[in-house]
């Protein structure tokens, strides 16, 4: 008896484990991350969500644009028509996914309808609770009060209306309290141009938003954005203009009721907004004709905007046309029209910027034929601590060229390195290395900025050159130190001494490195000229670099490697080692 026991106890564990296992199968893995819910059939996830569907419920998480059995694609039914259209104007307000963010349909602007539940609460002389239900009539029945219209009474009057039907019977001693509780849902059909027409339960209160959002929104080849309408027994009951509440926010209240329709007319009359404006849509109009102005109130073009093109087809044929902005805004537009707003006007100012030894302010508006000495002449210095004799510019259109012929150079030095030949293993190998270093120098190389140095002073005279928008005026302080940098081996300012050689200050930097030329050292003048003289005298201000010398055991290409290194120098004020 007692093994008859186990036994059965044993096959009752067994089957237990069984039924977990089989349950778990329906679970998704915890350490699965990557599963893609919009990809895959949604799957039973455990036994109380069984329970829930025996029960006869539904979920109420979307299904993400999950295919059901049966169902196609909307793509495949919705084929574009073939042109590269911008998006419409307002598209964007069905991208969100506030069709899931429900509301409880309790806000007090709802109006009752029958099957919506009202909770009443009486005490005092008379004790009573219940919760009745809003008849098809549009009744609540009371006992000893009889039936109560509350068929289409908002939501905040129902505690004043039942409560003085209430008090008109009991008089005296009797406090009452009533509250809706639920509201019934809606079924709204959803028609025309839109994406997934068909009949969306919601509730009564819900927006006209959630609507078309529940329906995949409005098809933006075909359907109005300014043209929706709410039918109700086949009446127009609302029509609807999506432009004011992308603008100014006003959207219709409206409460639905059962086999109420949505209509999105067909799109009327637009117009294909590009250039220069803060909103490039398509642009639908009210009237087959519009003016400029109407357009340009939606584009919202810049304030550079000087001209518009507008090219189109008319009965007379294909017309295109360039206007000036003031003579749009009067311009006579048509369905299909393209504009395009154009900044064509060339600026006849200019910023210029002014660092170094200065007084007032560092930037400066000035015309476009401004030159160096007009400018110079409005701004103040402190002669005793500027150098105004040393004035150079920095100039981006010469470092973009600086920094293209650099690129130019590296270019031929990669090719000239991959393409030489190799006339056995060992110069091949050799040629391989040396590739590698090429390599090496050569990122480092394409990092540099060149500064793009305009020279404009020499021997205390300044060139009189004519200024372009983004330069930088360079006015460099008197100083008594000697910047020292490149191969030494502590790079540092030294103190100026009139009596100095270039090699005493190399000296006073720690002397050169293993890898410096000591025949190859820059000067770098205050007003930004560059010198390889290492017999020049050193005046105040000046910048050496000792340049880094190139092994020429193992470079071939020592000539193209030493020229970008000066060319390096030149440009930027550096070394590259």
């Amino acid at each position: 008896m007692m093994i008859k026991i186990i036994t059965k106890s044993l096959n009752a564990i067994l089957l237990l484990g069984f039924t977990q296992f089989a349950l778990a199968a329906f679970e998704p893995s915890s350490t699965d991350t990557t599963a893609n819910t919009t990809d895959s059939i949604p799957t039973l996830t455990s036994p109380s969500a069984l329970q829930t569907l025996q029960n006869g419920s539904y979920s109420k998480t979307a299904r993400q644009g999950v295919l059901l059995p049966g169902e196609v694609d909307i793509s495949e039914l919705l084929p574009s028509s073939g042109e590269d259209f911008p998006p419409p104007y307002g598209a964007n307000i069905f991208a969100g996914g506030y069709e899931s963010e429900r509301t409880d349909g309790l806000n007090e602007n709802y109006l009752i309808a029958p099957g919506d539940k009202i909770n009443i609460w009486l005490w005092g002389g008379v004790n009573y609770a219940d919760v009745p239900t809003v008849d098809n009539q549009g009744n609540i029945f009371i006992p000893n009060i009889g039936p109560i219209s509350v068929a289409g009474v908002p939501a905040s009057d129902i505690n004043t209306l039942v409560s003085s039907k209430i008090k008109a019977i009991y008089t005296h001693n009797v406090e009452v309290y009533v509250n809706l509780l639920t509201a019934t849902p809606v079924s709204v059909y959803l028609s025309g141009a839109i994406i997934r027409p068909g009949q969306y339960a919601g509730m009564a209160s819900d927006s006209l938003l959630y609507f078309l959002k529940r329906a995949g929104g409005i098809d933006s080849e075909r359907g109005s954005y300014r043209k929706v309408q709410i039918l109700r027994n086949n009446k127009v009951l609302k029509e609807v203009d999506l432009y004011e509440f992308i603008q100014s926010g006003k959207l219709p209240q409206i409460t639905f009721k059962d086999k109420d329709v949505i209509l999105v007319k067909p799109q009327s009359a637009a117009i294909t907004v590009a250039g220069g404006v803060r909103n490039p849509f398509r642009f639908e109009l009210t009237e087959s004709i519009s003016s400029g102005k109407e357009i340009a109130s939606y584009a919202r073009p810049m304030a550079k905007i000087s001209h518009v093109g507008v090219f189109g087809n008319r009965i007379t044929g294909p017309f295109s046309v360039y206007l000036e902005y003031n003579d749009f805004l009067a311009f006579e537009l048509q369905d299909g029209d393209n504009v395009i707003f154009n900044d064509d006007l060339h600026a006849q100012v200019i910023d210029v910027q002014v660092t170094g030894s200065y007084l007032g302010p560092s930037y400066f508006a000035v015309k476009k034929s401004t030159r160096l000495h007009d400018l110079l002449s409005h701004i103040p210095i402190n002669p005793e601590l500027t150098d105004n004799k040393s004035i150079y510019i920095l100039r981006k259109s010469v470092a973009e060229r600086q920094k293209q012929m650099l690129s130019d150079s590296l270019d031929r030095l990669e090719r000239s390195v991959f393409t030489a030949p190799a006339s056995s293993d060992g110069e091949a190998a050799i040629r391989a290395k040396e590739a590698e270093m090429v390599m090496a120098f050569s990122e480092k190389a394409r990092k540099v900025n060149p500064l793009g140095k305009v020279i404009v002073s020499d021997r205390g005279v300044t060139a009189n050159i004519l200024l372009e928008k983004g330069d930088q005026i360079v006015i460099p302080h008197y100083t008594d130190l000697i910047q020292v940098g490149g191969e030494v081996l502590m790079p540092q300012a030294v103190v100026f001494n009139p009596n100095a050689t270039i090699d005493d200050y190399v000296a006073w930097a720690g002397g050169f490195t293993d890898r410096a030329e000591d025949e190859r050292i820059s000067i770098v003048r205050a007003n930004g000229v560059v010198i390889f003289d290492k017999t020049a005298k050193i005046q105040r201000g000046d910048q050496i670099l000792v340049l880094p010398k190139i092994d020429t055991k193992t470079m071939q290409a020592v000539k193209d490697i030493t020229q970008i290194i000066y060319q390096i120098a030149v440009a930027a004020n550096v070394v590259i080692k």
